[in-house]
C-alpha cells in the first residue's frame, strides 16, 4: 500500500488547484482523475464552449462588417475547423495542468477511486486494484448533467439526436432546427452559439424567466436581445415527451409539439457521488445528493473535505478555485473561510451578462435600505464605437446605510471582464465616495461604473 499525507479525488479546477498548492507547500499529495486533468470545465465546459462562442462572434462580426465599413465576400463558418481549434485549445491547457502537477511534485494517477474504509486515522482507497492510504482526503469529483424522468429521453439519448452539453461541443453538423431544453447558463450560451452560426433555435424553459438567478430586469433585457437575434423562447413550459426529432411540451394547459434536427438537454447538474464509497465512511449528503460542507469545506467526517460542484454550493470553476485555497489553508492549520454571497457569475452570450452580489429583489428581501442606479450602455463611448447594439445596461445595488455596493449587474460588451472590478468593490466594502475618486481609463465600457456613481 502506498501512503500519502493528502489524497485528492478529482482533477478538475478545484482538485488540481488544491493539489498544486499542497504540492508546492511540501505536502505529499496524490491526485486521482478518472478521465482527463482539467475536469468538466476544461474538457467539456468553460473553455471549449468559450472557444466555440468566440468563433461564432467572429463570424457575426464578419457577416455584419459592412455596417463598420468592412466588406468581405464568401463568408463561411466551417464547424469542423472550429471544433478542431477548440480541441487544440483544450489540449494545450490540459497539457499545462499536467506540467503544473509535475512542477508541484504531485503524483497523478488515472483511474476511478473508491473509498474503502477508515483504518485508525487513515483513509483507505482503491484505484485500479491498488490501495492507497491518506491522512487527509479531499473529494472534488464534480458534477454530471441531470437527466429528468421525461418519456422517451433514454431512447432519444441513444440516437445521438438528443445531446447533453458534452456532445454539443463536438457537433460538426449545423442543425437547421435546434431545440434547447433549459434556459440557464449553459442552455443560453449554446443557444447563442448556434443562433449566431445559422440555426433556428427554440429554448424551452420551465421558469417564467431565463438565466436562472439573474436580476429580473437583466433577464428581461437579455431575452429581448436574444429574441432580436432569432432565438424563440417558450417560458413556463414543461417538456413531457421526447423522441429523435420531436419534443412535446405543455404550456398554459395546452400541449404542443416542436420538430428539430438536434436537441440539447440542459436542465442543470448534480453532484458526482455515485460509486465513490462515501457510504463506507458515512459522509453526510444533502437531499439533492451533494456532500454537505461548512464554510471551511469540512464534511461531517474528520479530515475529509469536499470542494467544487460535488458540494453543490456554487457550481462555478472560480468557486472551486477559492474553495481549494480555503481547504488547503485549513489543512495546513491556518483557519480560513469562504463567503458565497459575493461570487461573480457570467453568461457568455453576445453581448455578455455578468452579476455579483445581491439582486435588487434579494437585497430588499434581506431588509437592506437600497438605492438602485441604472445606466444604459449608450453612455459608453467605447460601446457605441464598437457595437451598433445600444441594448443593455449597468445596474448597481447600494446599501444606503453603509454607502457601499452590495450588488452589481451588467449586460454589455466585456461584461465578463468588468465584473472583476465590481466584485472587488463589493468584497472590499469600499465607500461610494472613495469609488468616485478612482480614475477610470477612457474610453472604456467600464467607465459606466463611474458614470453610474456620479448619478447618485
Amino acid at each position: 500500500m502506498k501512503n500519502y499525507e493528502l489524497v485528492i479525488i478529482g482533477g478538475g479546477p478545484g482538485g488540481y488547484h488544491a493539489a498544486d498548492i499542497a504540492g508546492k507547500s511540501g505536502i505529499q499529495t496524490l491526485l486521482i482523475e478518472k478521465h482527463k486533468l482539467g475536469g468538466v470545465c476544461l474538457n467539456e465546459g468553460c473553455i471549449p464552449s468559450k472557444a466555440l462562442l468566440n468563433s461564432a462572434k467572429q463570424y457575426t462580426y464578419a457577416l455584419h462588417g459592412d455596417s463598420y465599413g468592412v466588406h468581405a465576400k464568401d463568408i463561411t463558418f466551417n464547424m469542423e475547423e472550429v471544433v478542431n481549434r477548440k480541441n487544440q485549445v483544450v489540449k494545450t491547457l490540459v497539457d499545462g495542468v499536467g506540467y503544473k502537477m509535475k512542477t508541484s511534485k504531485v503524483t497523478v494517477i488515472e483511474g476511478t477511486a473508491e473509498i474503502i474504509k477508515k483504518e485508525n486515522q487513515d483513509y483507505i482507497l482503491k484505484v485500479n486494484e491498488q490501495q492507497y492510504s491518506a491522512k487527509k482526503l479531499i473529494i472534488a469529483t464534480g458534477s454530471t448533467p441531470i437527466l429528468p424522468p421525461i418519456e422517451g429521453l433514454s431512447e432519444a439519448l441513444k440516437s445521438k439526436k438528443i445531446l447533453t452539453s458534452k456532445e454539443t461541443l463536438d457537433l460538426t453538423e449545423l442543425p437547421k432546427n435546434l431545440t434547447v431544453i433549459g434556459g440557464g447558463v449553459i442552455g443560453l450560451e449554446m443557444a447563442s452559439y448556434f443562433a449566431q452560426i445559422g440555426s433556428k433555435v427554440t429554448v424551452i424553459e420551465m421558469q417564467p424567466t431565463i438565466g436562472g438567478a439573474l436580476d429580473q430586469e437583466l433577464s428581461k433585457e437579455l431575452k429581448k436581445i436574444l429574441e432580436n437575434q432569432g432565438i424563440s423562447f417558450k417560458l413556463n413550459a414543461k417538456v413531457t415527451k421526447i423522441s429523435d426529432h420531436e419534443i412535446t411540451y405543455s404550456l398554459n394547459d395546452e400541449s404542443y409539439t416542436i420538430k428539430h434536427d438536434y436537441a440539447l438537454l440542459s436542465v442543470g447538474r448534480k453532484a458526482n457521488t455515485k460509486d465513490l464509497g462515501i457510504e463506507n465512511i458515512h459522509i453526510e449528503l444533502s437531499k439533492n445528493g451533494a456532500i454537505i460542507t461548512d464554510d471551511q469545506l469540512k464534511t461531517n467526517i474528520a479530515n475529509v473535505y469536499a470542494i467544487g460542484d460535488v458540494n453543490g454550493k456554487s457550481m462555478l470553476a472560480h468557486t472551486a478555485y477559492k474553495e481549494a485555497e480555503v481547504c488547503i489553508s485549513n489543512i495546513q492549520g491556518k483557519a480560513d473561510y469562504i463567503e458565497y454571497d459575493y461570487i461573480p457569475s457570467v453568461i457568455y452570450t453576445n453581448p455578455e451578462v455578468s452579476s455579483v452580489g445581491y439582486t435588487e429583489a434579494q437585497a430588499k428581501e434581506k431588509g437592506y435600505d437600497v438605492k438602485v442606479i441604472k445606466l444604459p450602455v449608450s453612455y459608453s463611448g467605447r460601446h457605441l464605437a464598437e457595437s451598433n447594439d445600444k441594448n443593455g445596461f449597468l445596474k448597481l445595488i447600494i446599501n444606503q446605510k453603509k454607502n457601499t455596493l452590495i450588488g452589481a449587474h451588467i449586460l454589455s460588451l466585456y461584461a465578463s471582464e468588468i465584473i472583476l472590478f465590481l466584485s472587488s468593490m463589493i468584497h472590499l466594502e469600499i465607500q461610494i465616495e472613495t469609488l468616485k475618486q478612482i480614475i477610470y481609463p477612457h474610453p472604456t465600457v467600464g467607465e459606466l461604473i463611474k458614470d453610474a456613481l456620479f448619478h447618485i
